[in-house]
C-alpha cells in the first residue's frame, strides 16, 4: 500500500503531512500504524521518533485504530455556550464509549476538537466529512441511528 502513495511524492520532507494523510484515509481503520512510521521514515529519510513527534501534535492524526465514523464534538466558546456539553454526554450514552474511545463494533470512534469554523451553527459535530449543525440531543440521537442503519 505504501509504494503506491510514496509514488505520488518526491522523497522530500515538506511532503511528509500529505503522505500522512493519504496513508490514514486509506487504512480501513483510519490511523497510521507503526509499520507505516518505519516505512515512511525510511523513504523520505526521517526519523521515525519526528514522525511520530508529527502525529501526535496534531489531532488529526491517529496512532490507533478508529471506526468507520469517526465523530469529532467542536467544544470552542460558540459550541459550549450552546450546549456542547449535552451533546457530549448524549454521545457517550448512545455510543457507550468515552472520548477517544472506539465502539465496540468499530463503527464510532468520539472525539473533540477545538473548532470547526461553522460557529453560526453552534453546537456542530463532524462525522468524517460531513458536519452537523444546530445539534440537539434528538438531533445527535437521530444522527447516530440513521448512521447505524436503525433510522426510525
Amino acid at each position: 500500500m505504501y509504494e503506491s502513495i510514496f509514488k505520488k511524492y518526491t522523497p522530500e520532507r515538506e511532503n511528509l503531512i500529505y503522505i500522512l494523510h493519504e496513508i490514514q484515509d486509506n487504512h480501513p481503520q483510519q490511523y497510521i500504524s507503526e509499520e507505516a512510521i518505519n516505512a515512511v521514515g525510511k523513504y523520505l529519510r526521517i526519523a521515525p521518533s519526528h514522525i511520530f513527534g508529527v502525529l501526535t501534535f496534531y489531532t488529526m492524526f491517529s496512532t490507533k485504530p478508529r471506526g468507520k465514523h469517526i465523530i469529532r464534538l467542536c467544544e470552542s466558546p460558540p459550541c459550549f455556550l450552546k450546549g456542547s456539553d449535552k451533546i457530549i454526554a448524549k454521545l457517550r450514552e448512545i455510543l457507550n464509549v468515552r472520548v477517544g474511545e472506539t465502539t465496540i463494533d468499530n463503527l464510532f470512534t468520539l472525539e473533540i476538537c477545538a473548532c470547526l469554523g461553522v460557529c453560526g451553527n453552534a453546537p456542530v459535530m463532524m462525522i468524517n466529512e460531513d458536519v452537523y449543525g444546530d445539534l440537539t440531543e434528538d438531533k445527535v440521537e437521530a444522527i447516530i441511528n440513521k448512521l447505524k442503519g436503525e433510522e426510525k
